[in-house]
């Protein structure tokens, strides 16, 4: 039987998202984005609300496309606003295509966004060790780090607590038990 931490032997969908996906890396582009989109929608939620949805992203978001999700405009941000199937906050609607956009400008620099994102830890997932009982910290001074950086380069809705969610999510940072 593999070893979960609490949160991730919750219900049947935590425990797949925790042995499929939670903290290994991930080096493709269409999956970084959708993942940071899917953490910054978290914000002020449980991620196993967000997770539950995350079919009703994919079609929302044309499954994470970054140039189609780039182009979104004004009609295609009114259209998700109105879907009952997402989180309908449209602060973290427009930062989904301005981060999109972000990641295009980025390319245009020949790099690609696994580079972009992986370079943060030195192209090394960082070990975190807890001990029994121990939660996760909501930051640390990595994810300040590239929350900064982030922001700096245009990306939105973008702080150090999203940052390590995402970097716990991805990878980055292997807090696997």
């Amino acid at each position: 039987m593999m070893k979960r931490p609490a949160w991730a032997e919750k219900t049947p969908l935590m425990q797949d998202y925790y042995d499929h996906y939670w903290g290994i890396p991930v080096h493709d582009d269409r999956q970084l984005f959708e993942m940071l989109s899917l953490e910054l929608f978290q914000a002020g939620l449980t991620w196993q609300t967000i997770w539950q949805r995350r079919a009703a992203f994919l079609t929302a978001f044309a499954n994470f496309d970054i140039g189609t999700v780039a182009a979104f405009g004004a009609a295609d941000i009114e259209r998700l606003c109105e879907n009952k199937e997402i989180i309908r906050n449209r602060q973290k609607i427009n930062a989904v295509v301005n981060n999109a956009q972000v990641i295009i400008r980025i390319r245009e620099n020949k790099m690609s966004f696994d580079e972009y994102i992986w370079q943060f830890v030195d192209y090394t997932p960082q070990r975190l060790i807890l001990k029994a009982g121990e939660k996760l910290p909501a930051q640390t001074t990595a994810s300040q780090a590239m929350a900064k950086q982030l922001k700096k380069d245009g990306f939105k809705f973008m702080g150090p607590t999203i940052a390590y969610s995402f970097m716990t999510a991805v990878g980055l940072v292997n807090a696997r038990l």
